[in-house]
């Protein structure tokens, strides 16, 4: 069902285009990323979703009495609040409506057939259904918790960093759930366990969404529909990040040969997501049965429990052992080094050895202490124990605050600071625009000062400046922030290059799965794990470990004679799932082979120019959906029926 439809939209500031006659529509329950370089226009065309816009050409549709609501980078509280009094801002109608319910439901009691009670009662129902407010409290407290806002909710929201703050407004927005929540860079300012609480968030109660996002995993398991801003115009994409990948590179595969350069990085994007996505997947298949088979056997067989936390745990250990190579330059030798910040302990007796080849990321939770370990490496604060010795060596910084720029000075004079147009990359001499070019800065952009620029500019030519740099070390504090995707896909191919250590500070998952080759992480104990496995596939890892203590916790043993008598009386195949064990196996075969064709298609230019790349992708995205369906429903038959035979 047709929420908002923006027909024929054009917008243009002064002599520049933005949008030229696009279309552009949400259903109800669709979730759609909009993707594109900085500046293409993703945050206009949010805007005029919003109708905090008007568009210069067109029309813009909407329902009536369309609740939309937009998450602001600036969020606006009322003066006073503290930050309880700001996540349950604008609950109000809520709140009346399940107080009136309730009196409907007591006035019911005693007139049950009053149709005027009866259908206000109905429309209470629905709204509140749609809301998922019946248990607005508890849902309120859960948010507060997950998003860290526990400890200050008696604060002034004055009080709380422009992150935190950020953190309070997209609380409050999803306790409302507007009909259409529009979200531009949700995830930044979260952690990566409030990154996963917001994503299940979204997926459990079925928001209408509208986002823009640098966070590729978020992008890949929210998504149902990528719309990309190119050129002034829009192209849609079925699905998350990983669909995009691939029909985006079919699409240009269609184009001249300009576009060889860009096909190039998706076609090396699209083989690391395959590769290190979907292997990770299919080796994790067997430990996820292991898993389900053991939430099944539970409350039947508690010893197994702590059998496949031992397991897990010893998979864990296998990726932790040192792959360090000894005949290395150290760059840093650490020894027992404590961390504490006014009177916060941060990390206490943490030894390594930092060598010339280490990718490493730094992750855990906000306020950890991430960044103030690389201000330690750094020698900017002192530690409060233990040692750090440092090597001889040369380091080049990132931080998020971009110390490194002058606002005064034009890109030439920030990168060419000694006269002529002329910059060192490496040992290789290059005119700077043809170097800049590749950060996706266009020429007019030279001489402009960097006090003009967005934050997300000012980042990029951070960081191009930061490569002209002959270091030893790169130290980065959280570098993919205010980055567009394509400007991360440099970013991450520059890092890949570059020949001294790494050393990341970011809540990027995909990012650090893509870069890192080993993981410092801050525990909740303040001491450090060092890993080398992927950061999701730990964060995996750690979940299920959380998951089997929980069932540990909770297993209760049930007696073998009480267990036979219940599956006696209630475990019988009907009539229809017996005729859907028959059939089910030759429907799966049918969708296979038209999975296979599909397929085929799309791998032959003469197929799928026939239909369409975008509707062949659409179709074949349905088929593997119904298809996971069919089997899904004929694992669950089949599983019954071993029960009932095993009776």
């Amino acid at each position: 069902m047709a929420l908002i439809d923006l027909l024929n939209i054009s917008k243009h500031y002064s002599s520049q285009k933005i949008l030229t006659d696009i279309n552009f529509h949400v259903d109800e329950g669709e979730r759609i990323v909009i993707i594109g370089k900085n500046g293409s226009g993703k945050s206009t065309l949010m805007q005029i979703i919003n109708g905090t816009l008007d568009q210069d050409a067109g029309e813009r549709i909407i329902r009536q009495n369309l609740e939309i609501k937009m998450l602001s980078q600036k969020p606006d509280f009322k003066e006073g609040d503290t930050v309880r009094e700001a996540v349950e801002a604008g609950l109000d109608e809520l709140n009346k409506a399940k107080k009136r319910y309730n009196e409907l439901s007591l006035l019911l009691a005693d007139d049950f057939e009053n149709k005027n009670y009866i259908d206000e009662h109905e429309r209470l129902s629905n709204y509140l259904e749609h809301h998922n407010a019946w248990n607005l409290d508890d849902k309120i407290e859960r948010i507060i918790q997950h998003f860290d806002l526990k400890q200050y909710e008696d604060k002034p929201i004055t009080l709380l960093s422009g992150g935190e703050q950020r953190r309070v407004a997209l609380a409050s927005l999803l306790l409302q759930k507007p009909d259409i929540l529009l979200l531009d860079e949700p995830t930044n300012h979260l952690d990566v366990y409030m990154v996963e609480f917001l994503e299940e968030l979204i997926l459990k109660e079925k928001f209408t969404l509208v986002f823009i996002s640098h966070d590729r995993y978020f992008i890949d398991r929210i998504a149902t529909k990528s719309v990309e801003v190119e050129d002034c115009v829009l192209r849609e994409y079925s699905g998350g990040y990983s669909n995009y990948l691939t029909q985006k590179e079919e699409w240009i595969r269609t184009l001249q040969k300009q576009h060889d350069n860009l096909l190039g990085v998706l076609k090396r994007e699209n083989e690391w997501f395959a590769r290190g996505v979907r292997a990770r997947l299919k080796r994790n298949e067997g430990r996820k049965e292991r898993l389900m088979e053991i939430r099944e056997n539970a409350k039947t067989n508690p010893a197994k429990i702590r059998q496949m936390s031992i397991e897990l745990q010893r998979e864990a250990k296998h990726f932790n052992r040192d792959k360090s190579i000894n005949k290395q330059k150290m760059l840093f030798e650490v020894e027992d080094l404590s961390l504490t910040l006014g009177n916060k302990e941060l990390l206490k007796n943490f030894t390594t050895r930092i060598l010339q080849k280490d990718v490493i990321a730094i992750v855990g939770p906000n306020g950890s202490g991430k960044s103030t370990l690389l201000k330690a490496l750094l020698g900017r604060i002192k530690p409060t124990s233990g040692k750090i010795k440092q090597g001889e060596l040369k380091i080049g910084y990132f931080d998020q605050h971009r110390e490194m720029l002058d606002d005064d000075k034009n890109l030439i004079e920030t990168f060419c600071p000694n006269g002529g147009d002329r910059v060192n990359v490496r040992g290789v001499d290059m005119h700077v625009y043809g170097y800049l070019k590749n950060f996706l800065f266009p020429r007019e952009f030279l001489e402009k000062k960097i006090g003009i620029l967005s934050g997300g500019e000012k980042n990029r030519i951070a960081l191009a400046l930061l490569f002209t740099k002959n270091v030893d070390i790169l130290i980065l504090d959280e570098p993919t922030n205010d980055l567009d995707i394509p400007t991360i896909n440099i970013l991450e191919e520059q890092l890949s290059n570059f020949p001294g250590a790494v050393i990341i500070v970011s809540h990027d998952r995909y990012f650090v799965d893509k870069i890192a080759k080993k993981l410092f992480i801050f525990k909740k104990d303040k001491h450090i794990e060092e890993s080398h496995q992927q950061y999701s596939e730990y964060l995996e890892l750690e979940k299920e470990l959380e998951e089997l203590a929980e069932i540990e916790a909770n297993a209760q043993v049930i007696k073998p004679k009480e267990k036979t008598f219940q599956k006696e009386k209630t475990l019988k195949l009907t009539f229809k799932e017996k005729i859907s064990l028959e059939k089910l196996p030759l429907e799966i075969d049918k969708l296979e082979r038209e999975i296979q064709e599909k397929n085929k298609c799309l791998a032959n230019p003469k197929c799928y120019e026939k239909s369409g790349i975008i509707q062949l992708a659409k179709e074949l995205e349905d088929l593997e959906n119904l298809y996971e369906q069919k089997v899904e429903e004929l694992l669950t038959l089949q599983e019954k029926e071993e029960e009932i035979n095993s009776i």
